[in-house]
């Protein structure tokens, strides 16, 4: 089962579910973001959103796929980007910090070790670009999915509670406070990033 992780553009945003294509709930803040959806142009918006951000920062994400058939994708800026972030009572993210906005995989594939790999993918990118940490606003009440991911899913994954809220904690993942941890990310994208992929390469989440 070949698997790989490809950076997100204008030319894979097709690739993404309809409905995130249409949703730009983190892209604009809550008053833009209702006008966008009265006047029928959230797709408009979204695409905007991302061709700004890829002509000033570069790729936001990251676009998975298993057999060339795409399955998930994880989402990320810096919060300057994220307008919708200064809504939640536990903001500001960090100034060193990268905003996880949202991620999704298609329930067929999940339990599979993709989610940790979209997130380590994403981990090693903000390091590269020079930033210490990932940071979240999580949902502890998740049900179904939505924009905002669970928070258990991310506290599997290393995140830790730096804003705790009963609702909409804000956590936060050091990328440089151990090195094993880098170089397990490093195992796990060259895992990843393998043609055939014979055996899970991480545990499931």
């Amino acid at each position: 089962m070949g698997r790989r992780l490809v950076p997100l553009t204008l030319d894979n945003l097709p690739d993404l579910p309809q409905r995130c294509r249409s949703c730009v709930f983190w892209e604009l803040d809550p008053v833009s973001g209702e006008a966008a959806l009265k006047a029928g142009r959230p797709e408009l918006e979204k695409e905007a959103w991302i061709s700004g951000v890829l002509l000033e920062w570069g790729s936001c994400g990251r676009v998975a796929y298993v057999d060339e058939v795409p399955v998930g994708f994880v989402l990320y800026a810096p919060p300057a980007y994220v307008p919708r972030s200064a809504a939640f009572s536990t903001s500001p993210v960090a100034a060193d910090a990268v905003q996880l906005m949202t991620a999704w995989l298609t329930p067929g594939f999940q339990g599979q070790g993709l989610g940790r790999m979209m997130v380590q993918t994403a981990a090693k990118d903000v390091l590269r670009r020079g930033f210490k940490a990932i940071e979240a606003f999580a949902d502890a009440r998740w049900k179904e999915p939505a924009c905002v991911l669970p928070a258990d899913h991310l506290l599997a994954v290393g995140f830790k509670t730096v804003r705790p809220h009963p609702r909409y904690p804000r956590l936060r993942l050091e990328l440089r406070s151990a090195l094993s941890w880098k170089e397990d990310v490093e195992l796990a994208l060259d895992r990843l990033l393998g043609a055939v992929q014979k055996e899970p390469a991480l545990r499931p989440l």
